[in-house]
């Protein structure tokens, strides 16, 4: 089974992606912030099979991850999720595997996963 860490700041959205994501046939690990992300990813070795990383985050914002997490384990493939366009525009996201816009259909975004792992 393929292992996610999805990283946002708000439950409702790290629940409701879990949910659908684990319904898919995925295993879900939860991280309420890039600190506790960076911690988990440390502390496994980055045992996970592809990163959701929020970008606006009140500890440390999803962009700041993404470079920890390519400086470190450039293979992983991290999706970015964001309710907002302009960080599309973010020379910084450009390392992310894709950028998804948040929406209550997953449709689009169990596919970007799919191409991923």
């Amino acid at each position: 089974m393929k292992k996610i860490l999805i990283v946002d700041d708000k439950d409702e959205i790290r629940s409701l992606i879990s949910e659908e994501l684990t319904d898919s046939g995925y295993e879900t690990i939860l991280a309420s912030g890039g600190r506790e992300a960076l911690d988990f990813l440390e502390k496994t070795n980055f045992a996970v099979d592809l990163v959701l990383l929020d970008i606006k985050m009140p500890d440390i914002n999803g962009l700041d991850v993404l470079k920890f997490i390519k400086e470190k384990k450039r293979e992983l493939p991290v999706i970015l999720l964001s309710a907002y366009h302009t960080y599309k525009q973010d020379f910084s996201s450009w390392a992310a595997e894709d950028y998804v816009i948040k929406a209550s259909d997953f449709t689009e975004l169990k596919k970007k996963i799919s191409k991923y792992i």
